[in-house]
């Protein structure tokens, strides 16, 4: 057997040709579907073509998401436009506020002291230094500022005194710098002493009222005014409150430790008092 194939193999290959053929001439002539060569050619280029189809649709699907995602960043721009406008009305609505609320406070203050003229200013900068206090202002000589003006808060809290000026600036010395001195009251009990600052204590925000009576008897949380001795500031300001009371080192004089009312590191604007009437 294996001789016959060796010896009749191409001769066997070529009846098999010729078989197709003559059976493909066939189903053509009698219009048959039953076409060995053209499923032959369907079977091989089926897969081709769903490819083909499949790369197509992706195709399609790309197209259709860059289309969309274009209109998504037009949108998304068009809402982060949308929200930065609602939040700058947001903080105008909060500025007005608190504006409103400010003028309605200095309102109350000019209406206990109608002997007072204001001027406004907004705080610049700060002192970075670890042996001082102060506060730059806006408002200068230009705006009627002198030193020695007192500086408060719209509720009438103290916040230092103007120590220099030039035409379109102030520099303020707060209540706690080492170099104020500035009479004050115990309201409770009508006790008078010294407010003066110390270097300890302003690292703490706080100072000290000192040269008190030997009898003075003051309990924590005693209000501190300013007393307008000497007539130089006025009287009835807000400084703060009693922390705690010591006896000074030579045991013959007491002193107390005050926590100022006024938050001078949040402090935006303060208002100059540029002029007041003495009380006597």
């Amino acid at each position: 057997m294996k001789d016959f194939l060796r010896h009749n193999g191409i001769w066997l290959l070529i009846i098999a040709f010729l078989l197709s053929v003559l059976i493909c001439i066939s189903s053509l002539m009698m219009g048959g579907t039953a076409n060995p060569f053209s499923n032959l050619m369907t079977s091989i280029t089926a897969p081709i073509r769903d490819c083909v189809t499949a790369v197509a649709d992706w195709a399609g699907g790309v197209q259709r998401y860059v289309l969309h995602y274009g209109e998504m960043e037009e949108q998304i721009a068009a809402l982060e436009k949308e929200v930065a406008e609602l939040r700058a009305q947001v903080r105008e609505n909060e500025a007005a506020v608190t504006e409103n609320e400010q003028l309605r406070q200095l309102l109350n203050l000019r209406a206990k002291r109608e002997d007072f003229v204001f001027e406004s200013a907004k705080v610049n900068a700060r002192s970075t230094s670890n042996w001082q206090s102060t506060l730059t202002l806006s408002k200068g000589s230009e705006a009627g500022v002198q030193t020695g003006n007192c500086v408060v808060t719209e509720t009438g809290l103290l916040v230092g005194v103007v120590t220099e000026v030039g035409s379109n600036y102030s520099i303020v010395t707060t209540i706690i710098d080492t170099s104020m001195e500035i009479g004050g009251l115990i309201t409770r009990t009508n006790t008078a002493g010294v407010l003066e600052g110390e270097l300890s204590l302003m690292q703490e925000g706080k100072l000290r009222l000192g040269y008190l009576p030997d009898d003075a008897k003051l309990v924590t949380g005693d209000e501190v005014l300013t007393s307008g001795k000497g007539d130089v500031y006025p009287s009835g300001l807000v400084v703060g409150q009693v922390e705690a009371v010591f006896d000074e080192p030579s045991g013959m004089t007491r002193y107390a430790v005050v926590v100022p009312e006024v938050k001078l590191d949040q402090l935006i604007e303060v208002f100059i008092i540029k002029s007041f009437d003495i009380v006597e």
